[in-house]
């Protein structure tokens, strides 16, 4: 049977536009459908009022993501269009924010931990495993590996990052992918933004690609030679290759008839749900850092705050501020259906606590929900991820972070990379008539 389309990915995020791209080089042709309204996934933007609100994804680093750096080269953007953050990250401990954590500094400083800390958060970054082949690091949760160490390497450092980076339970999610990710991307004193918004590179891929927004994919089908897909408006389509390039949970929804050594896989990545909440303010508070981390000893609603007009001045009007809370997991879940007012009022007022007079300065609010917010990487799949990434190709693959199991969006591009050459493998290329 003859197909509508050579290849089609479904998912208009980081990964699916870094596998279509990668296709489109290699001369394919490919088809995005997205069922948002616009492309960036969780490295979207939201353009309001002057403000520039950076929905999913916040920073980038300089080190370890050769990929991505790659790929924007690929589209003409230069470190120009990247510039660095140059503010502190901090960690909230006894009443203040403190200064130069993941940072040179807090190597001197301490950023509120103690010697011992320090000395026990080098000897467990030393034995991380590359962002690869996370499986190959230590067995176990975040909370069991730490426990083995001095209790602040979790209680100050490692507890406070999974949950606000990641909206991670510490108890429930593996060490391996974490320490992964931070022995990799280096000092926060070299992490930057995108100078446009954090979908700067999805924007620059998309207009390169034959992308169409707003068209939800309700179900794929694999068949003999194809692969039938339809809408949530009824059209169907057949394409010889499909990359789903979305959470897992959707692409197990939507794939009908996944192969034997692809379901255990698919249905043990789990994900957790965030949510953030963005205020838009009328002054810029004051602050020395661009990122407070907060513990769970000093709040389980509020995880994170952001002051993003300080991660670079065009993300708020002159004068004005833009600050981000993002929900801590205690809370996330019941806040996913919550109304918008009732999420800005319980973060808004936590946050009170670390940032005060933000409730007064506040004239609007933004909230953002992914209710599959980042894999939650737990050890049982990441028990299962080695015989996946062996998998025999078929004509259905698959492109995300959850993939390789470490929540950022260098390993989603090097995921549709992989999917992109799995499919050029698989499927040759078709000849014109």
């Amino acid at each position: 049977m003859s197909a509508d389309a050579d290849v089609v990915v479904v998912g208009a995020g980081a990964a699916g536009l870094a596998a279509a791209h990668e296709l489109r080089r290699a001369g394919r042709e490919v088809l995005v459908l997205e069922a948002a309204d616009r492309v960036g996934g969780r490295m979207a933007t939201l353009r309001r009022d002057g403000f520039v609100i950076d929905t999913g994804a916040e920073q980038i680093p300089e080190r370890g993501y050769d990929a991505t750096w790659r790929l924007l080269a690929d589209v003409g953007l230069g470190r120009d269009a990247v510039p660095r953050i140059g503010r502190y990250v901090a960690m909230w401990r006894d009443g203040r924010a403190r200064l130069g954590v993941a940072h040179p500094r807090g190597l001197l400083t301490g950023a509120g931990l103690p010697l011992r800390a320090r000395l026990d958060l080098r000897r467990l970054l030393r034995g991380a495993p590359d962002l690869d082949h996370p499986e190959r690091g230590p067995a176990g949760t975040v909370a069991e590996v730490t426990a083995a160490y001095h209790p602040d390497v979790l209680e100050h450092l490692c507890g406070p990052v999974v949950t606000g980076f990641f909206g991670w339970r510490p108890d429930r999610s593996a060490a391996a992918p974490f320490l992964a990710l931070m022995a990799s991307i280096g000092p926060s004193s070299t992490w930057r933004t995108y100078r446009d918004g954090m979908d700067t590179l999805a924007r620059a891929l998309a207009d390169r690609l034959d992308v169409t927004t707003s068209t939800p994919v309700r179900e794929v089908v694999a068949d003999r030679g194809s692969v039938r897909l339809t809408t949530a408006a009824g059209t169907e389509l057949r394409a010889r290759s499909v990359v789903l390039a979305v959470p897992a949970p959707a692409a197990r929804a939507l794939h009908a008839n996944p192969g034997p050594d692809e379901t255990p896989f698919l249905e043990a990545c789990t994900f957790t749900p965030m949510v953030k909440v963005h205020l838009l303010l009328d002054r810029r508070p004051a602050s020395r850092t661009y990122l407070v981390a907060v513990p769970a000893t000093a709040s389980r609603t509020v995880s994170t705050i952001l002051f993003d007009h300080l991660k670079h001045p065009d993300r708020a009007p002159a004068g004005r501020g833009l600050v981000t809370l993002i929900a801590h997991p205690d809370l996330a879940p019941a806040l996913l259906d919550a109304p918008d007012a009732e999420a800005v009022d319980t973060l808004g007022a936590a946050a009170e606590r670390f940032v005060p007079g933000l409730r007064a300065a506040t004239r609007d609010a933004v909230v953002h929900r992914f209710r599959h917010g980042l894999p939650e990487a737990t050890p049982a799949a990441l028990a299962l991820r080695a015989d996946f990434a062996a998998r025999p190709v078929g004509p259905v693959d698959y492109a995300g972070d959850w993939v390789g199991l470490v929540p950022c969006s260098e390993v989603a591009v090097r995921s549709g990379r992989r999917a992109a050459a799995r499919v050029l493998t698989a499927v040759p290329r078709r000849q014109p008539a």
